[in-house]
């Protein structure tokens, strides 16, 4: 799914890195809607095996108005990381208009008990920004 043209932001939060981009997938009939694409990748590169217990994502569309979602693992997983390996989790979301900003936390826990709430980088969709990237033209 990844486009050359796009480059991962990232995010760290106690030795957990996580890694994300996105791409439009296809605008709505209605072209009020588009549908994105975006995928995570967490690395644990702290000492200690953590297990990814869930995610608390919000998107926030270019209307103001805030779609939650708080789940328990990634698609029903609970994925345990040694130190050194990572998982790639992948979603589609709709949103109202062109342009939004999905931020959040993923929660976690080591293996030592400790909860960590480690922060998404802020993934921007914006399928204006998109065409500007794949044209070399900028708005």
């Amino acid at each position: 799914m990844a486009d050359e043209n796009f480059d991962f932001v990232t995010a760290e939060t106690d030795n957990i890195m996580v890694s994300a981009y996105q791409e439009p997938l296809e605008k709505q009939e209605d072209q009020a809607r588009t549908l994105w694409a975006y995928c995570l990748r967490i690395e644990n590169n702290s000492n200690e095996k953590i297990r990814l217990m869930r995610k608390d994502f919000c998107i926030t569309d270019n209307h103001g108005h805030n779609h939650y979602e708080q789940s328990l693992g990634f698609h029903g997983e609970l994925p345990d990381l040694e130190a050194g390996e990572c998982f790639e989790f992948e979603d589609t979301i709709t949103i109202d208009g062109d342009a939004a900003v999905l931020y959040g936390f993923c929660r976690a826990k080591s293996e030592s008990g400790q909860e960590i709430a480690v922060k998404l980088p802020l993934i921007q969709l914006n399928s204006n920004q998109y065409k500007a990237l794949q044209t070399g033209v900028r708005h």
